[in-house]
């Protein structure tokens, strides 16, 4: 039997990117993944590719999700988005959304699944932090004080899970190939003033020991790990996966 046969497993930010490579993980494992993306059709074309369900949502439609009850033994809280710009010409309303899509949104959602995991007395989250969740970066404030605030958020609901049978972590990558980071290479090479072929070389990849951008797929065979059968014991912790970033 596959080690996540009866599972319902809901992937937030699902239809691409980190949330894919993790759903992609999860059915291959037997679980039943729900894609829950504000992109409806791409969400319904990899549950339909993966067997699944689609959720298309707006999550930050928040008062909708206040009295929301969700029915998953597993949530990967992934959704995210990104700013790159100084503190001094950062919109106030964009620092503002980015937390409430990255801090207030996996707060709601877990509150909202947690229950049915108390009373099944098992239960898996995994919060998709980032390097930034642990240590900071110019250009960022919005990304990195959301991220340290869910790595906070992902520890206690370790301690009140603890008893039922419920694990929360986070997992905490580098740079991802992935769009959200595709994206901030324009950004990256306007602030620093040099041309986009350099950003890679010369901002990205200065830190970490290993030269190279992260696979989504790497971050699915963690996150599977931790929903496993050997991982009971993992809980508040942060899985670094950075190539050797937050050594130094």
């Amino acid at each position: 039997m596959s080690t996540l046969s009866g599972r319902r497993a809901v992937i937030t930010g699902g239809a691409a990117g980190i949330g894919a490579a993790i759903a992609r993980a999860f059915a291959a494992e037997g679980a039943t993944v729900v894609i829950a993306d504000r992109d409806g059709a791409a969400a319904a074309a990899l549950a339909q590719e993966l067997g699944g369900e689609s959720w298309e949502v707006d999550l930050l439609d928040v008062a909708a999700l206040e009295s929301l009850s969700l029915e998953a033994d597993i949530l990967v809280n992934n959704a995210g988005i990104q700013r790159v710009a100084p503190i001094v010409e950062f919109e106030p309303e964009v620092w503002r959304r980015i937390h409430t899509l990255m801090l207030e949104v996996p707060f709601l959602l877990t509150r909202a699944a947690m229950p049915g995991m108390i009373e099944r007395g098992w239960g898996r989250i995994i919060n998709i932090s980032s390097v930034h969740g642990l240590i900071a970066s110019p250009f960022k404030s919005a990304y990195v004080a959301a991220k340290h605030g869910l790595e906070g958020l992902s520890k206690v609901t370790a301690l009140e899970g603890a008893a039922h049978g419920v694990t929360s972590n986070c997992i905490n990558p580098g740079w991802v190939r992935t769009a959200l980071v595709e994206a901030q290479i324009a950004d990256q090479a306007r602030i620093h003033g040099i041309p986009e072929s350099e950003v890679l070389e010369r901002i990205m990849l200065t830190e970490p020991a290993i030269k190279r951008l992260l696979e989504p797929e790497e971050i699915g065979g963690l996150a599977l790990f931790l929903v496993g059968p050997h991982a009971a014991m993992a809980t508040g912790a942060s899985y670094v996966m950075d190539g050797g970033w937050t050594t130094r």
